[in-house]
Order: structure tokens, then sequence, then C-alpha cells
């Protein structure tokens, strides 16, 4: 393991050496998944519905920069894409939790945004982020098309979503080493879907 190296050039590299082995696991058996979530969330954007991408924590953060992504840009120009991180208003977030609980901080936002035809993104690192759970369970009873990044087993997020894109690795940081890659494929590829939509 990377912590057991002493030398600090060593550990770096031990850690560049384990997120590349990480990257080629995942090609290896996780391609197909990224290619239709992709077709998924560039049909939906293309037909006037929207992006939800919500998260905690890292994963937040990923939410986050996936919407930039896609409401700014990525790969070149193109038109601004619908698209809503519910991670990003501390307002809701805290009001909703408070009221409800944080299970709901997600689900409660689904309810009040989601519409049939739109994408749920759900983003665990576990695949047993309860309200990240309960927010996909909530956009597939109303009709959106849910989408689960996952880690380790993907959990029961990851076995209800309607496409599942798991990342078999253990380690927290390397999954989300890979989050961020599989992230980057499905902007490019939106990118190339929509470009002249």
């Amino acid at each position: 393991m990377a912590g057991d190296q002493k030398d600090p050039t060593e550990l770096v590299r031990a850690i560049l050496t384990e997120t590349v082995s990480a990257h080629q696991r995942f090609a290896g058996y996780g391609l197909d998944p990224v290619v239709a979530a992709a077709a998924a969330v560039s049909r939906a954007l293309s037909t006037g519905r929207k992006l939800l991408a919500f998260g905690n924590g890292g994963s937040a953060s990923d939410a986050q920069h996936l919407v930039a992504e896609l409401v700014g840009r990525f790969d070149g120009e193109r038109r601004a894409l619908a698209a809503v991180a519910l991670t990003a208003d501390s307002n809701i977030v805290t009001a909703v939790a408070n009221d409800y609980g944080y299970d709901q901080v997600f689900s409660r936002q689904i309810e009040g945004l989601g519409c049939a035809g739109d994408v749920a993104f759900g983003i665990s690192t576990s695949g047993r982020s309860k309200n990240v759970e309960t927010a996909l369970a909530s956009a597939k009873a109303r009709g959106l098309i849910t989408v689960a990044l996952t880690g380790r087993d993907g959990g029961r997020m990851g076995a209800d979503a309607d496409i599942h894109l798991n990342v078999a690795e253990t380690s927290t940081a390397r999954v989300q080493e890979v989050h961020r890659t599989v992230l980057h494929a499905i902007c490019s590829l939106i990118d190339r879907g929509l470009a002249s939509a």
C-alpha cells in the first residue's frame, strides 16, 4: 500500500501508480455504462429536460463540477445546458435537513424540481449514502432517469438505478479519482453529441 512507503517521492509514485491501475481496471469493465449515461443525459438535455446532480462531501464537489461543465463549457463552445447541483444551495440543504432530516435533503429537491424525463445523477463512493439512495428512489417514482456513480460494490443505489457506473475499488481516494475522469468522459461525449443541437 502507498501508506507503507517511507520516502515521500516513492509515496507519490505509489499513489500515481495506484490511480493509473484503478483507471485501467475500470477501462476493462466499466465503459458501456459511461456511454449509456452520456447518451441518457444527452437525450434529456436535447429535448428540453435537465440534469439534477447530487452527492455528499467529495461527491458533492463532483456533482457541482459536472454541473459547471454542462452549464458553462467543457471541450468547446456550445449552448448552455440545463443542469442543477442539488448540493449547492446551503439554504435549501440546511432547511430541509432541519425540518425533515438529512436523508431528505436531495429527495425534497427532486420532488420540487424533477420532472419525468429529467436525469437524476447520484454520486456516492460507497453506494450506501442514504440521502442519495432516497433521492434516486424518489426520482425513479417520478419518472426521472436515474444514474448512480458509485464505488465498492455499488450498494442498493447502484442496484436500483437505471444506469449504474461502478468503480469497484475499496479506496475512497481511488474511487474519487476515477469518478472525476468518468465525469469528464461523460462531458466530452455530451459535448460531441450536442455540439450542433
